[in-house]
């Protein structure tokens, strides 16, 4: 797995880390407890920032991202939300979700790779259409 730095600001960290708490003391399967292990991993590396210091180019929670899947050559839009909120039907997807854990904190330019169960997906994140912080939105 290649690590590069990844942002959070300290009110996405405390809500995610709540949500860690409940999941990890509830174990499922093996690859949800895997996944749940791989997003406490991500958070405890993260730079964690003010709301007005995060950069306007990264992946925060509430944040629309355009993404470009490399494995299919096609184009995808997705809302990072809370679990109660994901909705894929309108391309809200939970933080919970691999794709969320995955983009979560990275930045316009990065590429992600990850294992799903028809193979490896590999997407770069195009744009932030919106992103909370960036629009003075600090707590929705």
């Amino acid at each position: 797995m290649e690590y590069r730095d990844i942002y959070i600001t300290e009110f996405d960290l405390n809500r995610i880390s709540e949500l860690l708490d409940v999941g990890l003391s509830f174990r499922g399967s093996k690859s949800a407890s895997e996944h749940l292990d791989s997003l406490k991993e991500e958070l405890d590396r993260a730079h964690i920032v003010l709301p007005k210091d995060i950069p306007p180019d990264t992946v925060t929670m509430n944040s629309r991202v355009r993404l470009s899947d490399v494995s299919k050559a096609g184009e995808l839009v997705y809302t990072i939300v809370f679990p109660r909120d994901a909705d894929a039907a309108t391309g809200r997807i939970s933080i919970l979700a691999p794709i969320g854990t995955a983009i979560l904190g990275c930045r316009v330019g990065d590429m992600i790779e990850w294992q799903v169960p028809a193979g490896k997906r590999k997407l770069k994140i195009e744009e932030i259409l919106y992103q909370p912080e960036a629009a003075g939105d600090y707590h929705l």
